[in-house]
């Protein structure tokens, strides 16, 4: 596992960013205080990552959005957040404790009635939700050694202008050595996979600060 590090200057960049334009709330911050007292890792996304995922989903008017990868649903929200009120978000969760504090989250933001919470391996979830309505949006941020993998599966729920992000893709610049951490290769892998296929129109963009060097890539399925 690479050791995330962060450098002072990032962090003040990112809480003034936050302050200024994310404002959050009380709900997201009492989500990350859920996070600390359960115990859980501190790997949720940055709060300007977080809003950024509400605006994608509020840009492309989705309606229905898949989350791999629940942890606390402090992204959950987020993406919540930027949807319709009757829209509909389904999210996957492998830990069950997880999965609890999530459910305990998102009925208090009050977006209990549009979130389903599967929880379970994501890859045994996924072919569950085969011949349903296409998802407009998709959020991958789970175990990284199945990304790939994630991505295939998000190319079969998903329709031509669909949107698909996928986090944590330079961990810490060892992309470029994959040989040093699994998860690096992994990641890489999924890179080179979204940008050899032809269903896919990507970019990626790097990122600083709280959770140190790091970046997202974002997806239109052509």
């Amino acid at each position: 596992m690479v050791d995330h590090r962060s450098r002072p200057g990032w962090v003040e960049v990112e809480d003034f960013l936050s302050e200024t334009l994310v404002q959050g709330g009380p709900g997201m911050d009492a989500v990350v205080g859920s996070i600390d007292a359960a115990g859980m890792p501190r790997i949720e996304v940055a709060p300007t990552a977080g809003k950024l995922l509400m605006l994608l989903a509020r840009i492309g008017g989705a309606r229905r959005v898949l989350e791999i990868g629940t942890l606390a649903g402090f992204s959950t929200i987020w993406l919540a957040r930027g949807m319709p009120s009757d829209g509909h978000l389904i999210t996957c969760e492998f830990l069950p404790e997880h999965a609890a504090v999530a459910r305990r989250n998102i009925d208090a933001a009050g977006y209990g009635p549009m979130v389903d919470i599967r929880v379970g391996a994501a890859l045994d979830t996924l072919p569950t939700l085969l011949g349903g309505d296409p998802y407009d949006l998709v959020f991958i941020d789970a175990d990284k050694g199945n990304n790939t993998e994630y991505l295939k599966w998000a190319l079969k729920l998903t329709r031509p202008g669909s949107v698909v992000v996928m986090d944590n893709v330079v961990w810490e610049g060892t992309i470029l050595d994959p040989g040093s951490d699994v998860d690096a290769a992994a990641i890489r892998a999924a890179l080179e996979f979204m940008g050899a296929s032809p269903e896919l129109e990507a970019t990626a963009i790097q990122t600083a600060g709280s959770k140190g060097w790091d970046g997202f890539a974002i997806a239109v399925v052509k």
